[in-house]
C-alpha cells in the first residue's frame, strides 16, 4: 500500500498536463499521484497533509469528531457504461458526507483509496478526481490522504477487475448536536426532506434500453434532472447541520439505501414501531418509492418541539421537509394504505 505523495504544487484540475489515451499502467503509480496531489487545497489546520504516512490534523475546540467509511465498487454500486467519470468521483464523497450529514456533523476531512484497473485511462482518473474535488470543494472538505493499488485481473479471459473508490471522511460536531438513529419515542412524527424516488427512476432509464454510447441523461423527455439525482446524488449537508444546532430531531438516518431501510433501521435502533402513511410520501411519479440512492434525510422529532422545526424549515431555503408518518410502541414499520395496513416492503441490502 502507498500514501499519496506529496507534489510540488497545487493546481486545480484544469492545469494538469493533458494526457491522451494513456493508461494508469503506461505513466505509473508516482506519476498518477502527483496529479491528484496537485489539485489538493491544503487548510490551516492540516498540520501534515499528503506526502507522509499519515496526516496530521488539528482539532477542533469543543467538538466531538465524527467518522465514517464507504465504498462504491464497479459492478454493484455503478456501471462504467453510462456513468461518467467524474459522477463516480461525485458519488464515492457523496456518500459519505450523507452519513455525516444523518448525523448532524460539518463535514471536514477525507482519505481516498483508489484500487483502479491497469488499463483505466488517465483521463478517466482526472475526471474522477475532478468530480470528487468538487464536492470537497462545496463542502470545504480537505483531502489529506489516501492510497492507490492496482484491481488484480481476474482469471483468463475475465479482463480487469473492478474499480473501487474507497472514502473514509471526518466532520465535527457540538456534544448537544449529535444525532443517531436511537433517539426515536412513541408519538414522536415522522418526517423525510426533499422528493423521493427519483435517482431509482433515473437509473431506470438508462437500464430501459437507452443508448448506452450516447450522452449521459439521453432518455425520456423531462429525465434529465431525475438522471442528474442519480449521477450526482446532493447529499443534504446543511440540512443535517440545521437539525442538530436547532436540536429539531430526535433520530436521524440517510436515505442512501432507501426509505424502507432507513424507517427499518429508527424502529431497531429505537425500539419503536413506525406507522407511515403512503399518501404523504413525497414520490416521483412512477418511482419506486423505497428503494436506494435517494440521498434525502428521515428523520423524527417530538410533537413539542414545532417551534424548533419551524426554525429548521424558514433556514432550510427551498428544500421541503414533509410528515409522512407516527412513532408508535412495539416494533416494525407498516404501511398506511387507502385498503389498509401492510408490511413495507424490504430496501437495499448487501448479499441479499
Amino acid at each position: 500500500m502507498h500514501s499519496f505523495t506529496a507534489a510540488s504544487c497545487q493546481l486545480p484540475a484544469a492545469s494538469c498536463p493533458l494526457v491522451t489515451n494513456r493508461t494508469v499502467s503506461d505513466i505509473g503509480e508516482h506519476a498518477l499521484i502527483s496529479r491528484i496531489t496537485q489539485r489538493l487545497a491544503k487548510p490551516s489546520w492540516v498540520v501534515v497533509g499528503p506526502g507522509d504516512d499519515a496526516a496530521v490534523l488539528r482539532p477542533e475546540r469543543g467538538t466531538f469528531d465524527v467518522l465514517t467509511t464507504d465504498a462504491i465498487v464497479e459492478g454493484v454500486h455503478f456501471d462504467r457504461r453510462f456513468v461518467p467519470p467524474d459522477a463516480i468521483g461525485h458519488r464515492a464523497l457523496a456518500v459519505n458526507l450523507s452519513d455525516l450529514a444523518a448525523m448532524g456533523a460539518r463535514p471536514r476531512a477525507a482519505l481516498l483509496s483508489f484500487v483502479l484497473p491497469d488499463q483505466l485511462e488517465v483521463a478517466d482518473v482526472d475526471a474522477m478526481v475532478d468530480g470528487l474535488v468538487a464536492l470537497a470543494d462545496t463542502h470545504r472538505v480537505a483531502i489529506v490522504g489516501g492510497n492507490i493499488t492496482r484491481s488484480p485481473r481476474l482469471g483468463s479471459g475475465q479482463g480487469p477487475g473492478p474499480l473501487m473508490i474507497d472514502v473514509t471522511a471526518t466532520g465535527s460536531v457540538k456534544p448537544r448536536r449529535v444525532l443517531t438513529r436511537a433517539g426515536a419515542r412513541p408519538g414522536d412524527e415522522v418526517y423525510v426532506t426533499g422528493t423521493l424516488g427519483g435517482a431509482a427512476l433515473g437509473l431506470k432509464f438508462f437500464r430501459s434500453g437507452a443508448d448506452l454510447s450516447g450522452p449521459p441523461g439521453r432518455g425520456p423527455e423531462g429525465s434529465a434532472p431525475l438522471v442528474e439525482k442519480y449521477l450526482r446524488p446532493v447529499p443534504r449537508v446543511r440540512m443535517g447541520m440545521l437539525l442538530g444546532r436547532n436540536r429539531a430531531a430526535s433520530a436521524c438516518i440517510d436515505l442512501s439505501d432507501g426509505l424502507a431501510d432507513g424507517l427499518r433501521q429508527i424502529a431497531a435502533a429505537s425500539g419503536v414501531g413506525i406507522a407511515v402513511d403512503e399518501a404523504s410520501i413525497p414520490a416521483v411519479s412512477g418511482s419506486e418509492t423505497f428503494y436506494s440512492d435517494d440521498y434525502e434525510l428521515l428523520f423524527t422529532s417530538r410533537p413539542a418541539w414545532k417551534g424548533r422545526l419551524r426554525a429548521v424549515k424558514s433556514q432550510a431555503g427551498d428544500l421541503p421537509i414533509t410528515r409522512i408518518g407516527l412513532v408508535t410502541k412495539g416494533g416494525g414499520v407498516v404501511l398506511r394504505t387507502a385498503s389498509g395496513e401492510r408490511e413495507l416492503p424490504a430496501g437495499y441490502e448487501h448479499f441479499r
